[in-house]
């Protein structure tokens, strides 16, 4: 890790007052970008930052500090686009799908199907098209497959209700499911997970893959003001 990282406050759980209190993954994102202190910081895409805001309180200690050069690729990953907010939906519901007790399958599959039919909505394709990762998913779960599909044909949601509602449940729904799942190491699933939607973000909002975390982390040693 480059030096100037060094000196930065130390992860850990929840919010914190100022840096030397510690920080989350997102206030040192605040810091990292050059904003005042915030967890909510305007740098990062809001469901985006959720995402590594539950990762961040949901890792165990030892597993947080592997968290720490992924701060600056979060950093300008910032879009009103709802296709954003149905693609990070999706991934997290299908990541968690697989994994997650049978409890926690019906909703996840219903998340699952609500990103898809956004996603579609969107693109104007027709209603129920589904991606090879949606199918693949629900592929995994069969009964809840077809309890999330008789349940959807009978809701609809508006694009409002999405980005409010469906899509930030989707993935809190998820980072439980997998932090609850009988797995042997939930914490790196969920760093998985983040990595490839901080990814996946890049390309939807910038169009190109993100450098090398080294790189992207080098491109930080003076504050960066978005």
């Amino acid at each position: 890790m480059d030096n100037h990282l060094d000196h930065m406050p130390v992860l850990s759980r929840g919010r914190h007052r100022n840096p030397k209190r510690g920080a989350c993954f997102m206030e040192l994102a605040s810091y990292l970008a050059g904003e005042r202190w915030s967890d909510h910081p305007a740098c990062t895409h809001p469901l985006l930052a959720a995402l590594a805001r539950l990762v961040n309180d949901n890792t165990g200690d030892e597993s947080r500090a592997k968290l720490v050069h992924l701060v600056p690729s979060i950093i300008g990953l910032a879009s009103d686009d709802l296709r954003v907010d149905a693609h990070i939906a999706l991934r997290c519901a299908t990541t968690a799908l697989p994994v997650a007790a049978a409890e926690r399958q019906l909703a996840l599959a219903v998340s699952v199907l609500a990103a898809e039919e956004m996603l579609a909505r969107l693109d104007g394709a027709p209603s129920g098209r589904m991606s090879e990762r949606g199918l693949r998913a629900m592929e995994e779960v069969p009964h809840a497959a077809d309890q999330a599909r008789r349940f959807s044909r009978a809701a609809r949601i508006t694009d409002k209700g999405f980005r409010r509602y469906a899509a930030p449940n989707a993935v809190q729904l998820s980072v439980v499911g997998i932090v609850q799942a009988c797995i042997p190491d939930p914490d790196a699933l969920l760093r998985t997970l983040l990595e490839e939607t901080i990814e996946e973000c890049t390309v939807l909002i910038h169009g190109h893959h993100p450098v090398t975390a080294a790189a992207t982390a080098a491109a930080t040693t003076a504050p960066i003001h978005a």
